[in-house]
């Protein structure tokens, strides 16, 4: 599964669904990274408890000398990075298996991962998943929620 994925994100420059482009160079590589990540982690969150780091020290100094060959991490900012990266993939996996099953599912699926990333975290991996997530729109406001509004602003200008 993880390495289908891999070669579908290695496309760079190229606009992705909905006319977005993609993000270049190490970003790609950091997203295909993290992404390839989730899907370790939510293969193995469904069998057992996970305690080991996904992202290790080595990857992530090779990610920081493709950005900048010249750049060396405190010990302390790496573990901080690793830390925030476990995070991040635990939470983004958690929600994607609560959207999985919110769809009666008991399997987790990349479009799972790919509504959460774009929903809660703006984020958009292109080359995963398919067009079927619909963009999201903002509820409009209505004329009565304007006047309040209207009303409110001049009162607190005085």
């Amino acid at each position: 599964m993880a390495n289908s994925t891999t070669a579908a994100v290695k496309v760079l420059g190229a606009p992705g669904p909905a006319g977005r482009s993609s993000p270049e160079g190490s970003q790609l590589k950091l997203c295909s990274s993290l992404l390839d990540g989730l899907l370790t982690v939510s293969t193995a969150f469904m069998k057992s408890s996970i305690d080991s780091q996904v992202l290790s020290k080595k990857k992530l100094q090779d990610l920081v000398r493709e950005i900048d060959p010249n750049e060396q991490l405190d010990e302390d900012v790496e573990e901080m990075l690793l830390q925030i990266a476990d995070d991040f993939i635990e939470s983004v996996v958690t929600a994607a298996c609560q959207l999985a099953r919110h769809r009666k599912s008991n399997t987790l699926e990349v479009k799972d991962v790919q509504l959460h990333l774009e929903r809660q975290w703006n984020m958009w991996i292109p080359g995963y998943g398919s067009d079927e997530i619909r963009p999201f729109k903002k509820a409009c406001t209505t004329e009565a929620h304007k006047q309040r509004m209207a009303l409110i602003r001049k009162t607190t200008k005085k």
